[in-house]
C-alpha cells in the first residue's frame, strides 16, 4: 500500500510525533476548553491557532535553512523548536 514512500525511521517519527500531538491537543481542548488571546502575532488565536501557525514556521525555517545555509540540520531542528515554542507560548 505504501510502497511508493521511502518510510525511513526518522519519517516515521516525525509523522507519530504529530500524531500524538494532536491527540494530545484534542484531549487538553477537551479538558481545558481553549480561551482566545491577543499575543505578538497581532490576531485573535488560541492554543491550536498557535500550534498550527508554529508547525507553518517550522517548516519555512527548516526550508530556509536548507536552502541558505550548509550548517547541521540539527541546529536547524533546535532553531524551529525554539519557533514553536516562542509562537505557542507569547503568539
Amino acid at each position: 500500500m505504501f510502497e511508493w514512500m521511502v518510510w525511513t525511521v526518522p519519517t516515521a517519527l516525525v509523522f507519530a510525533g504529530l500524531a500524538l500531538l494532536l491527540v494530545a491537543m484534542a484531549v487538553w481542548a477537551r479538558l481545558s476548553p481553549p480561551v482566545a488571546r491577543r499575543g505578538f502575532l497581532r490576531i485573535e488565536t488560541d492554543r491550536g491557532d498557535r500550534l498550527y501557525i508554529g508547525l507553518i514556521s517550522a517548516a519555512v525555517v527548516l526550508a530556509g535553512w536548507i536552502a541558505v545555509t550548509d550548517l547541521s540540520m540539527w541546529l536547524a531542528l533546535g532553531c524551529a523548536l525554539l519557533v514553536v515554542v516562542v509562537i505557542g507560548i507569547w503568539g
